[in-house]
C-alpha cells in the first residue's frame, strides 16, 4: 500500500534518484500571477520517464468539473537530471 500522505510520516522515505520532471508554470498574463508572483514556478520529480509521462496526462488533462470554455491555465514542461538519469 502507498503513503497517502508523506507529510505526515515519521521517519522519511529512503531517498531515491528522481531524475525525470515536470516543471509546472503560469501561462503570462494569469490572474493567479498577482497571488504567486509572475515568476512561480514548481517541479514534480518522478524516478522513471513511464512515470512522469504518466502524471503530466493526468495533470494536464481538462478537469471533468471544468465549464465549458474553460481552459488549463498552466504551462508544462518536461525536464531531465542527465547526471542522475544518464550518468554525464
Amino acid at each position: 500500500m502507498g503513503i497517502a500522505n508523506e507529510h505526515n510520516l515519521v521517519d522519511p522515505l529512503p531517498e531515491q534518484p528522481r531524475p525525470y520532471g515536470v516543471v509546472v508554470r503560469l501561462k503570462a498574463g494569469d490572474p493567479f500571477g498577482k497571488l504567486l508572483g509572475a515568476d512561480w514556478q514548481r517541479t514534480h520529480w518522478f524516478a522513471s520517464a513511464a512515470e512522469r509521462d504518466r502524471c503530466l496526462q493526468d495533470m494536464a488533462r481538462k478537469h471533468e468539473y471544468s465549464r465549458p470554455g474553460d481552459a488549463p491555465a498552466l504551462l508544462f514542461e518536461k525536464v531531465e537530471k542527465l547526471s542522475q538519469s544518464r550518468g554525464i
